[in-house]
């Protein structure tokens, strides 16, 4: 069964929040919470280790039914039962979206084209299981007989800022080996990240589905060149392992074919870290921890498949960001996270969002006449604080902001922690009420200034609050709860695509500038340009000359 077509501008919810923005649009959240002093316990939802404080976002009990109303008029229920079921949704490229089936247990029946999924993807498990406590406990060696000691990632997009992200966000727990992602085909980066390893103790894990990608092939080229350079090809097979689908391309590289971990064409790329494209990240924390990791992705799948909308986590989430996004006229969301192992969380967000959801045909490839990605960005807070805050605090724009936060650091230092969490909870309220006239008045009066300098500075002083916030506080980084977090991201892009009525699994953006670059770097190494736009061919030839 395909995703239903339904434009959801055409349908009743959406007209009936159209009239209810007009009448909520300037009520400031201070009221909101004066008219109902126990409105955090109505806008909120604890789950698991999970409590997700939404009170703080310019809706009220009106706003909420009818966003509910509109998940429902396009039919939301019956497009995850059609998701979780295996069929094809990505209808463009005629796949169905199963990432939610990599971590799903081994006794849950998944079935495409007729065929249980799960007994293949347990086995996969099984050898990422195997091959990791190899390396891990020392028992598989390099060419020399030394254990290794350094794992390089090569791969770029999903194949790359997931696994690196988890692995940033899990270095609590990772064992001792180091491990490196190389993406970038800028030949200084992987060259920089060469320099400091060792070939006999350096294991390489080429990420590619059809092994022909072209940022991940050089990057890998020039890394078995300088391995050759310091062994032998035939000592390739010991020190570099593969995950794609495409086996010839791969023994053709000098992989052994028994270190080939496969990929379905279910599995898009920026959703699978669950995959065997998570091989360093179960090498960096071990496979227990890896598992803990799809246990708890599992688990908020389970929440998101069988909870009602009105307590259903990735529901609300995306509901509230299609409420700033098409009626507020909102275009970007802040991803603030309280915890530096968190850092590069923000940048995997732009990707699973952006590139899934910056579409502009609808699933029957009309050209849509409303707004549907919104532009994703942060940065660990408290450092955002000392960066962008200014302007979400008092600029021109409307940026609705989600905070991530802890009860528990994992140090156990409560004085830092303290201090973080303070940070967290203060911005909050901060962007949530802001700062009045009379409030910054007799702030001022307090430091005895004359009168002129008091009018002179009130109008810099005054912030107007009102600014949403989505406050995420959860008990301790694990990776279980990692895996629930993303996970939860995850479904709010399926929830943002089912109501803008676009496919969110491809990404033919993607495809156009890959394709011209190929023609370009052609036409580099023959040193003939072609025809182009007076610009390009300019910049070409102030390259070549």
């Amino acid at each position: 069964m395909a995703l239903p077509t339904i434009n959801p501008t055409t349908t009743k919810a959406w007209k009936a929040l159209q009239a209810h923005y007009q009448n909520i649009k300037d009520t400031h959240l201070k009221d909101l919470f004066a008219e109902s002093p126990e409105r955090a316990a109505t806008f909120s939802v604890a789950w698991k280790d999970f409590y997700v404080d939404y009170s703080k976002n310019r809706i009220d009990e009106t706003t909420k039914r009818l966003l509910i109303d509109l998940a429902k008029e396009v039919k939301l229920e019956e497009a995850i039962k059609s998701y979780f079921e295996g069929d094809i949704i990505n209808k463009t490229e005629e796949r169905a979206v199963l990432h939610t089936a990599l971590r799903a247990p081994s006794s849950h029946h998944i079935q495409i084209d007729g065929t249980n999924v799960i007994p293949e993807v347990t086995e996969v498990k099984k050898k990422i299981s195997g091959f990791c406590d190899t390396v891990i406990d020392g028992t598989l060696k390099g060419h020399t007989g030394k254990p290794f000691t350094d794992i390089v990632n090569i791969g770029i997009g999903g194949s790359d800022l997931g696994p690196a992200m988890i692995t940033e966000s899990l270095a609590y727990y990772k064992n001792h080996l180091h491990v490196h992602y190389i993406s970038n085909v800028d030949g200084d980066h992987v060259h920089q990240s060469l320099k400091a390893l060792n070939p006999e103790t350096t294991l390489f894990v080429i990420v590619s589905k059809t092994f022909t990608t072209q940022e991940t092939l050089s990057n890998a080229t020039t890394a078995r060149s300088w391995f050759i350079e310091q062994a032998s090809a035939e000592a390739v097979s010991k020190h570099f392992v593969a995950v794609s689908s495409n086996i010839p391309n791969v023994t053709k590289f000098g992989i052994a074919e028994n270190n080939i971990f496969p990929l379905w064409d279910w599995v898009g790329g920026r959703f699978s870290l669950w995959s065997a494209v998570g091989l360093s990240i179960s090498l960096s924390i071990g496979y227990t921890n890896f598992e803990a990791l799809l246990e708890g992705a599992h688990d908020m799948d389970d929440h998101f498949r069988a909870t009602s909308f009105e307590d259903n986590i990735p529901v609300i989430l995306g509901l509230l960001s299609v409420w700033y996004n098409n009626f507020f006229e909102a275009e970007s969301e802040a991803i603030i996270p309280y915890s530096q192992y968190l850092h590069r969380l923000p940048a995997y967000l732009q990707q699973g969002i952006m590139e899934s959801n910056g579409k502009s045909v609808d699933r029957i490839g009309n050209p849509v006449d409303y707004q549907t990605g919104t532009i994703i960005w942060g940065e660990p807070g408290t450092n955002a604080q000392h960066a962008f805050f200014q302007l979400i605090h008092q600029g021109t724009k409307l940026i609705p902001a989600e905070f991530i936060g802890f009860k528990h650091s994992l140090f156990n230092d409560k004085d830092h922690h303290d201090k973080l969490m303070a940070n967290f909870f203060a911005q909050t309220e901060a962007l949530m009420n802001g700062k009045t006239e009379a409030e910054v008045t007799q702030d001022l009066k307090s430091k005895n200034l004359s009168e002129e300098k008091l009018r002179e500075l009130i109008p810099f002083k005054i912030f107007t609050g009102n600014k949403p916030t989505t406050t995420l506080l959860i008990d301790k980084l694990t990776p279980k709860s990692l895996g629930a977090l993303i996970s939860m991201y995850e479904q709010r892009i399926f929830v943002q695509g089912v109501i803008w009525n676009i496919f969110s699994y491809d990404q033919w953006g993607v495809e156009l500038g890959k394709q011209l670059a190929t023609n370009i770097l052609s036409e580099i190494n023959n040193t003939q340009i072609s025809e182009h736009d007076s610009s390009t061919k300019t910049l070409l030839k102030r390259y070549l000359s």
